[in-house]
Formats: structure tokens, sequence, C-alpha cells
């Protein structure tokens, strides 16, 4: 009885865990920006005959007439019944957001519009000259998604085949993720794919070695100054260092100066490799703050072609209908052919649906969260605030969250910011009052710029300035903010 209990538990979770083809599509269409998105489209009513673009300014429900009154019809053209939801739909796409659709006829010189090709659009093409299995491409593409603006990989190989099993219903090992990523890291530019900065200029280090047709001696001593003493190096503990590694000062010196010229965020460089002018963005969302306090979002279509059922299609199927009754075995497979491309065009047309009701939901709920924000433009004025915050909000689970605000831009009077700029954690202190990370970070700095330069300093007297004004934060975390960013000790700021 246990074990009957067990494996009807194992295949309710197994249940759970598959997502159908037209929940997969939403998945997918959401994590798409709109660039991708319009490609997206172009492709579906290039493969859909049953999809067009277009609109008609009457809807028609002629078609509904004279089929509910027939019996008498065997099991064999039952599937004819199901078509009455195509039959009787108005033509007029119903994805379109009224007000909160910007017309594609509509001018909107503020917003700089690019037919450029995107960072992870670079890396999908190299993707594509890649001799892989479609498995392999699909995780390697998978772990394209996942990385950061500056082209690391934060998310561990875990949490990515959990994803992939959950929501695109991919299964994966461990050992085929790291032999995907190892694809991944060998894309240019160099550093792509990497786990954490000192992998990212290992990767960089090597890359170089390889190329290299008589090595220099010297990128074996950057290799080890980067793996065997990176703390130290971090720390900028030369001494300590050159005593560890047994090498001379003057070749220390060089291979630390040509370690200083690696890039860090390799994703933002591979925008400047292909020219500052493919680096646009175009926004997701257009969010207008008035006068008056009024704030006005809409979704930025302006490119997004409107999609209706393609009047051919339903033509036929009204034909198909009317003589259903004497109909050869050629005719019924041309209907099911007929039905097959229908509900494909109808769930792509939903799919879209959802996704902009989602978008919009999403970013109206970070609106609300972060209102001060938009009304100001003022980066302190940003409240802390997660995924789950904004999910607890609109009732969406936060992994929906997460591919909305992944890739994904807001235009506002004060600039164009990706959703990730919205989200920051909150420092609460022992009193219980929740206080901005971004907020205290600021306050850091200002401090740090203002100091005496032949005597920085200390992070047990910021800590001590910070309490002063009204941010009683420890002198850990004093550290801890000072080195997200960027900033060196005491000592080393004379």
């Amino acid at each position: 009885m246990a074990q009957g209990s067990r494996q009807i538990q194992s295949q309710a979770q197994q249940q759970i865990q598959t997502l159908s083809p037209q929940q997969i599509l939403v998945v997918k269409l959401l994590e798409l920006p709109a660039v991708e998105l319009e490609d997206r489209i172009h492709a579906e009513l290039l493969e859909n005959p049953a999809l067009e673009e277009g609109k008609e300014e009457t809807a028609t429900d002629d078609y509904a007439d004279g089929d509910s009154s027939e019996d008498g019809m065997d099991n064999e053209t039952n599937d004819y019944d199901s078509l009455s939801d195509y039959l009787t739909e108005d033509d007029i796409p119903d994805y379109k957001l009224q007000e909160n659709n910007r017309s594609r006829d509509e001018q909107a010189e503020d917003i700089p519009f690019s037919d450029s090709t995107s960072f992870y659009e670079i890396l999908k093409e190299q993707l594509r000259e890649r001799n892989l299995t479609e498995h392999q491409c699909e995780l390697v593409e998978y772990l394209i998604g996942s990385l950061d603006d500056d082209g690391l990989l934060r998310k561990s190989l875990e949490s990515i085949g959990d994803e992939l099993a959950i929501y695109a219903g991919i299964e994966s090992t461990e050992e085929e993720l790291e032999e995907a990523l190892c694809i991944l890291q060998d894309f240019d530019p160099a550093g792509i794919g990497a786990r954490s900065l000192q992998e990212c200029l290992l990767i960089q280090i090597r890359r170089k070695k390889e190329e290299d047709k008589n090595p220099d001696p010297l990128l074996e001593l950057e290799e080890r100054i980067i793996g065997d003493c990176y703390e130290e190096f971090t720390r900028k503990h030369w001494e300590k260092m050159i005593k560890k590694l047994d090498v001379d000062e003057d070749e220390f010196k060089e291979a630390i100066a040509e370690i200083t010229k690696l890039n860090p965020r390799p994703g933002a460089s591979l925008g400047e490799t292909i020219g500052r002018n493919l680096q646009q963005i175009v926004p997701d969302f257009i969010v207008e703050t008035y006068d008056d306090g009024t704030i006005n979002l809409s979704l930025n279509n302006r490119n997004v072609p409107e999609l209706r059922m393609n009047r051919d299609f339903t033509e036929m199927v009204e034909e198909h209908t009317k003589n259903r009754a004497n109909q050869s075995k050629e005719s019924k497979e041309a209907m099911m052919f007929l039905k097959q491309k229908m509900d494909a065009a109808q769930g792509f047309i939903d799919a879209i649906k959802q996704r902009q009701n989602t978008l919009m939901t999403t970013m109206q709920a970070i609106i609300d969260l972060q209102r001060p924000f938009f009304l100001e433009g003022d980066e302190s004025l940003l409240k802390p605030m997660i995924l789950k915050d904004v999910a607890e909000r609109t009732g969406l689970d936060i992994s929906t969250i997460s591919r909305v605000s992944n890739s994904k831009y807001a235009q506002t009077n004060f600039g164009i910011y990706p959703l990730k700029f919205f989200f920051s954690d909150g420092y609460t202190t022992e009193d219980g009052e929740e206080m901005s990370v971004r907020e205290i970070r600021k306050i850091l700095k200002e401090c740090i710029d203002g100091e005496d330069r032949k005597k920085p300093l200390t992070d047990d007297e910021l800590a001590d300035i910070l309490k002063e004004k009204g941010y009683p934060i420890a002198r850990r975390t004093v550290a801890k903010y000072r080195q997200q960013l960027n900033i060196p000790v005491a000592r080393l700021r004379k």
C-alpha cells in the first residue's frame, strides 16, 4: 500500500513538472525581448499558412450557422465540432491591449529603435555555426539566455538543470550541462560564460596561450597569479605574491600590467567590438510620467505585426463542414491538416496575448512598488525589492517574474533601464527598519569621495559616519558594500 502511494506521488510530481506545448510556447515567448519577438512572429507567419498579418475592420460570424442542428454524426466526424471555436472567431486580433498598446503608425521619436544585433543574438549566431546535436544546442541556448549583462553565468548548473526540466521539459545531466558550458566558453569574446571573475580571467589567459604558436612565458606567470594567488591578487598583496611565486619583481609587474588589460565584462565588450551604433537598446516598455503625478505604462509594440486567422483557411473549413457527410479519406485528411494548422495559429495568437498581459501586469507592479523613483528619477528612492515582492503583488510565479525581468528594458522620463535595475536587496537594522542597500552604497561612496586623500577613512570610521547619518550598519557590512563598489581599503586609497 505504501509502495503504491509512493508510486502515485511520483507520478503526480512528474505530471506537475511536464508542461504542455502551449505552456512551453508561452514561456519561450515571455523570455524574448522586443526585437526577438518581432523575428519570432515573422518566422511563425512564414511557417503556418493558417496565420496571417493584418486585421479586418468588421468581424464576421456567418460561419457559425447550420451546424448545431445536425445529429447522428459518427465518431470519425466528431473532430469537426471543435472547429466551431474558429468559425465564430472575430478576425480582429484579440491580443491587442487597446490603449496600452502603441500604434505602429504612432510617432515616438524619443525611442532609440534599432535593428542591431543584440548581445544574445551574436552568441546564438556562433551557436548556429557549431556542429552540435539538437540537445546540445538546446542546452547551450538556455545557458546563453541565463547569462548576466556582463556575460558571466552566476546561476549554478544545478539550478539551470532544474529550470530546464520544469519550465522547458528538457532533461539533462550535470555532465551534459558542463559540456554545454565548455562549448559556450569557447565562444568569442574570451571569458563569455565564466562563473566568476577568476574563471573569466583564466579563460582569457588560456585562450591567448592556445592562439600563440610560441607561448610567451609571461602567460604562464599570469595563469599562476590568477590560478594560485587570486585572493592575494584581489587584495593587491604584491610582495606576498612575489615571495609565494618566487619570481623576479620586474617580471611580476609586467604580468600584472597584462592582467589589468583583460576584460572583466566580456558581455559589454561584445557590443564595442561590432561598433557602438549596434549597442542601441529597444525598450519593451514605455513609462511616461506627467507633472500631475500620473504614470502611463504602454508596451512598445510599434514593430510587432497584428495577427489573425487566415480567411482562406476559414472558408475551406466552411466548405468541408458543409459537405462532411460524404467525404473521401483524402478530404478527411485534408480537413485534419487544416485543423492542426488552425490549432497552432490560434495557440500562437493566444500565447502572444498572454505574453502581453503578463508583461503589463509585471511592469505595472514594479511601477507601483517603485513609484517614487518613476516620479523623481532619483536612484536613492528605489526601495528594497526582490522577485518575490512582485510575484506576490501580481499572483504570478517567481520564475515568471524572473523571465520577464531578464533581457527586458523600460524607457522612462529619466532614461532607459534594464528591469533588473529596479530590484535590490534590503538591509534591516536591529530596530527592524528596512533600508535600501542601493541608498546606503550611494551615501558610502559620497563619504569616500569627500575624504582626505592623505588620511583615508577606515571601515570603522565609515561605519561611525553612516551611523550619524541615520544608517546604523556594522563595520563588516561597510566592508562588503565598499567591495561591491570596487573601492579598495583605506591604506590603498592614499
